[in-house]
């Protein structure tokens, strides 16, 4: 089993080299989030990410790397997976009430678990659906390798609430994409992240309604 202090370390010098800071209390909840995930990952494959500290690297602080572009107190996590970046962001402001959205069963039975044992019950909810059927207006919507920006848009793009912002995690610069972006919405920016022990680029793209 890896060292839990050495995790710990790993995870508040990834915060730190992203410009911030987290609570105690949440440190300890994202690492207690990450075990559990490693723990389910050996019997259902949740994530093709296997060992502890690439969790901690390629998965919270990747999350939490949008963490200073989200706005409002309603978020939705569409294709979340085993909760990314939806989890950490909900453990990272407790005052935000959070959909978790999966078509996987195993991803969705993951997800409940983990809202029982980190407490999140209450504000934070897991449904298995498609994108296209969930219900609901949200102030932000984020989405991490889940599909191009204009089949996300065409199938949760009702989803977002008017002034509210969606927030696309990509790999390397989106350039082919962005012409499908269905009237309606527009590029709001496009901010490359630097993240921390993580392996290739990571671009955000910012969204809003036209």
């Amino acid at each position: 089993m890896e060292n839990r202090d050495a995790l710990r370390r790993l995870l508040e010098q990834g915060v730190a080299a992203l410009g911030q800071s987290l609570a105690p209390d949440a440190v300890e909840a994202l690492l207690d989030y990450q075990a559990l995930l490693q723990r389910w990952n050996a019997a259902y494959n949740l994530t093709a990410v296997r060992d502890a500290e690439g969790m901690v690297t390629r998965h919270l602080v990747d999350s939490l790397a949008i963490a200073p572009y989200v706005t409002g107190q309603t978020l939705a996590d569409l294709g979340t997976g085993p909760g990314l970046p939806g989890i950490p962001l909900a453990l990272l402001e407790p005052a935000r009430t959070c959909l978790l959205v999966d078509s996987n069963g195993k991803k969705v039975r993951f997800l409940r678990e983990a809202i029982r044992s980190l407490g999140l019950g209450g504000r934070v909810t897991a449904t298995q659906q498609r994108v296209e059927d969930v219900e609901g207006r949200f102030d932000c919507i984020t989405a991490r390798a889940f599909a191009s920006l204009a089949d996300m848009l065409a199938w949760g793009g009702h989803l977002l609430a008017p002034g509210g912002t969606w927030l696309a995690m990509k790999g390397k610069y989106p350039a082919e994409e962005l012409s499908g972006v269905p009237a309606g919405f527009s590029v709001q920016a496009i901010e490359r992240l630097a993240v921390p022990g993580a392996d290739g680029e990571r671009h955000l793209v910012v969204l809003r309604r036209a």
